[in-house]
């Protein structure tokens, strides 16, 4: 047993301080905020930290700073692969400034959304609200009384982080025209999706410039049932092409197609958003609009970080911007 740690006793930064022959605030600085200090004096806190097992309690630092050192992140479907890649932005961003992320799904339910926000505002320094399903007041509220940045939403007076759809989109429609195609439908993700209209407005500006008709189809839940759900109504319109809201719905309406005998791109072609984890493994791979999703989860933390560092809100950061990518799930305008 170390001599310098008595059984049962909480290891506090004093006793890191003593060994290291350092005061109480050096060895704050570098523990949690490492780069600040010589290498030298760091890497005697850390081995004395090390020799003492000292493990940091956020909440007792809290108690004299009113910092918890940790951000809420909160989720529309953990398990949809879109938020893969934007997570893992957010993480390893917060981890190089030395935060810690508390990650929370609400199952694209408002009011799960609005416990958790509540929930997580009692002990996170920030909230990132990721495609958010609540009104546009729940929001203001919740940015009145925490640090707030939406991502995949816009709403006046609240930071936000949000991948612009209008380039790769014009890219599509640009494609698809010169393909042959006249027309094509848009299946809309959920109803309180704000990205779901971004997109649609996006596709109605770009298709009216290069005269192709664009229709709007009923909303779906945002998964691969959720295209299987729409292959009926898809069938029923006969459309040549289809925007699927995204790519997890596009992947559900392939598939669902070529069970009724419909081939991609064959007698329909399909488009999808985001380039997800996947989006290539279908038969024919799916053509889809990316989004530079992990640098929307580093711009993210970047601008949460700011607020909280009391940074001035007007954002210098260029826009991030979608890109196509196309793959076999597209062809031809077949009469």
């Amino acid at each position: 047993m170390d001599e310098d740690k008595s059984p049962g006793r909480t290891v506090t930064i004093y006793d890191i301080a003593r060994i290291a022959g350092v005061s109480p605030s050096t060895v704050s600085r570098a523990l949690t905020r490492p780069g600040r200090l010589s290498p030298k004096t760091e890497e005697r806190v850390r081995d004395a930290a090390t020799r003492l097992n000292y493990h940091a309690n956020p909440m007792a630092r809290a108690l004299p700073t009113g910092k918890t050192s940790m951000i809420g992140l909160i989720v529309s479907d953990v398990t949809n692969p879109v938020f893969f890649d934007l997570v893992h932005g957010v993480e390893s961003a917060a981890r190089r400034d030395g935060y810690t992320l508390l990650l929370t799904n609400t199952d694209e339910s408002m009011s799960v959304e609005s416990v958790s926000a509540r929930q997580l505002s009692r002990v996170a320094d920030g909230l990132l609200l990721v495609s958010s399903r609540l009104n546009d007041t729940d929001i203001a509220q919740i940015a009145q009384s925490k640090p707030t940045v939406l991502v995949n939403r816009e709403l006046d007076g609240v930071r936000s982080v949000v991948v612009d759809a209008e380039y790769g989109i014009g890219e599509a429609i640009r494609y698809i025209a010169g393909l042959g195609h006249t027309s094509l439908l848009y299946l809309p993700g959920p109803e309180r999706s704000w990205m779901s209209e971004h997109r649609w407005e996006c596709i109605q500006q770009k298709a009216a410039w290069a005269r192709i008709q664009a229709r709007r189809g009923p909303s779906h839940a945002p998964t691969i049932d959720g295209g299987r759900e729409a292959a009926a109504y898809v069938r029923e319109q006969g459309p040549s092409v289809v925007f699927a809201y995204n790519d997890l719905m596009a992947i559900g309406l392939m598939q669902e197609l070529a069970v009724a005998g419909i081939s991609t791109p064959q007698d329909m072609s399909l488009i999808g958003f985001d380039d997800i984890f996947g989006s290539d493994f279908t038969t024919p791979a799916l053509t889809t609009i990316a989004s530079p999703l992990f640098d929307a989860g580093q711009l993210a933390f970047q601008r949460i970080r700011a607020m909280l560092d009391g940074q001035p809100g007007i954002e210098t950061a260029p826009p991030l911007s979608t890109r196509l990518i196309v793959r076999g799930s597209t062809g031809p305008r077949h009469a």
